[in-house]
């Protein structure tokens, strides 16, 4: 395990924040939080997230393993040409995100189990974001979620380990990692995988600050995996 502080990303900071309560997505009225608003004031964080911050489906969203969600401005650029019919919609916020950054803190250099200083909040990466058919939904584009899921522009959630107050423009600090191996974009690479090596799933489950939830199943599917192997 690597407790050594790595270097953050060159001066990265808090370029929005985002909260919001229920609306409803078309066309058939399914109630969601995905739509947030900009937060023009600091926002106090706590075990939960942010203070006030709502949750349609508390099954799948929100509590202490998905406080925070993080989307980097990096994935909007990729998603609009992708989609560029709908390039003026993809505007940070609009995926439902907490904390918006920029300045390369992205799935391929943000790592499972890091721990992160956001202004005077101290939080940890517990998984990546999972998307679902709510983005679908929300721009009105069949399989978006796909695409989102396939080129590994999730985005990830925190637990949070202290916490304050947090504004745009603070700073975000990297103060631990646990794997130089699991990045966000990592993690998806094994789990994607049709048959991928027990051994790097057992891996993955190991890592010091992964959801417990994902722990369960990727241990769980790497002894399946041992099991089918000829005796």
């Amino acid at each position: 395990m690597t407790t050594n502080r790595p270097s953050s990303p060159a001066a990265c900071t808090v370029a929005a924040l985002f909260a919001g309560g229920i609306r409803h997505l078309a066309p058939e009225g399914q109630r969601s939080g995905i739509f947030k608003r900009r937060l023009g004031a600091p926002a106090r964080v706590g075990v939960g997230g942010i203070e006030g911050d709502e949750h349609a489906d508390t099954r799948v969203h929100g509590g202490p393993q998905k406080a925070l969600h993080q989307y980097p401005l990096e994935g909007y650029a990729r998603l609009a040409r992708r989609y560029p019919g709908i390039a003026a919609e993809l505007v940070p916020g609009s995926l439902g995100e907490n904390v918006s950054t920029a300045a390369g803190m992205t799935e391929e250099s943000v790592h499972v189990g890091d721990v992160w200083r956001l202004g005077g909040v101290v939080a940890q990466v517990s998984q990546p974001r999972s998307p679902c058919w709510k983005i679908d939904h929300r721009f009105g584009i069949e399989r978006m979620s796909v695409f989102v899921a396939q080129e590994r522009v999730t985005g990830w959630y925190y637990r949070v380990i202290e916490g304050g107050l947090i504004a745009e423009g603070d700073a975000v600090e990297l103060l631990e990692r646990h794997t130089e191996r699991f990045s966000i974009a990592e993690f998806w690479r094994v789990q994607q995988l049709h048959r991928p090596e027990a051994d790097d799933l057992a891996a993955l489950a190991a890592v010091p600050g992964l959801a417990p939830e994902w722990q369960r199943r990727l241990a769980q599917r790497a002894q399946w995996l041992r099991e089918q192997r000829p005796a």
